[in-house]
């Protein structure tokens, strides 16, 4: 049961992790306990999805849990959920971890889906979207703008249905789809928080310009839209790796870096009974 207090989960038995496995970065935490009906995370660990550091992982790992975890794995990124669990089984048999391993999926999240096939909606925007609506003012709506490898905007009515949403491609995506579909066009990795320059003086300063004022009034567009299918007040929040190339267009706007891994805390919650 949430309550207002929060309590340490460590002295009830094994160590949770939460993994938000994306397809740019593995997001690992601790869940340390529960407060407002939010679950405190604290020992974050990020690992790179396509370059594992098996290593820094173990390390990690057998620091925050020396004795016993227990996973709650929320995957959009199969291929790195498998190198996850694998290394977890490998960590617990030479290292005498004693480990269980829970995936989280849709119906493991307090949240109403609405959308035409609940099951095939990313565990990652669930998850965010449920966090958002806990965090949100009752009877608000709340809009979650998560900026990654994909920039998703997403609805949730004052009722805490998710509604659905919008999803793009975000700026490194973006910026390799231009070289990989042209000749000439060199792939970008820099996008700063400043406002790009315009015009752009160079192929490359031209292409930051595109995806960044490009972005940025996409991120705007959808986010009025999603205003009006809400016959009510909403909430806006910001998450995810690249929200700085959005940070500063929509106010107000609650940023929260971890708003998947608090979803995905909640689902733990939820599972274990806490």
């Amino acid at each position: 049961m949430l309550g207002d207090v929060s309590e340490d989960t460590s002295k009830r038995g094994r160590t949770k992790i939460l993994a938000d496995i994306g397809n740019s970065m593995v997001k690992l935490a601790v869940l340390s306990g529960v407060r407002q009906g939010m679950p405190c995370l604290k020992d974050r660990f990020n690992l790179n999805s396509h370059d594992f550091n098996c290593e820094g992982f173990e390390n990690w790992l057998m620091t925050v849990a020396p004795v016993s975890a227990e996973f709650y794995v929320a995957s959009v990124y199969e291929a790195a959920a498998a190198c996850l669990e694998t290394s977890i089984s490998a960590i617990s048999a030479t290292r005498n971890l004693s480990v269980q391993k829970q995936r989280v999926l849709f119906s493991h999240l307090p949240i109403e889906v609405t959308t035409e096939h609940p099951e095939h909606v990313g565990i990652d925007r669930l998850a965010a979207a449920t966090a958002a609506s806990r965090l949100a003012i009752p009877s608000h709506g709340a809009i979650v703008i998560d900026c990654g490898t994909a920039v998703s905007v997403d609805l949730v009515s004052p009722d805490g249905q998710f509604l659905g949403g919008a999803i793009l491609p975000g700026p490194s995506l973006l910026s390799r789809m231009l070289a990989d579909g042209t000749s000439l066009l060199p792939e970008v990795l820099s996008f700063g928080e400043a406002l790009p320059a315009m015009p752009g003086r160079s192929t490359n300063s031209a292409i930051v310009a595109g995806i960044g004022f490009g972005l940025r009034g996409a991120v705007c567009r959808l986010v009025a839209e999603a205003r009006r299918k809400i016959d009510a007040e909403v909430d806006v929040f910001l998450t995810g790796g690249w929200r700085a190339a959005v940070r500063g267009e929509i106010l107000p706007v609650q940023e929260f870096p971890d708003l998947v891994l608090s979803g995905i805390g909640i689902a733990a919650i939820e599972i274990s009974g806490l």
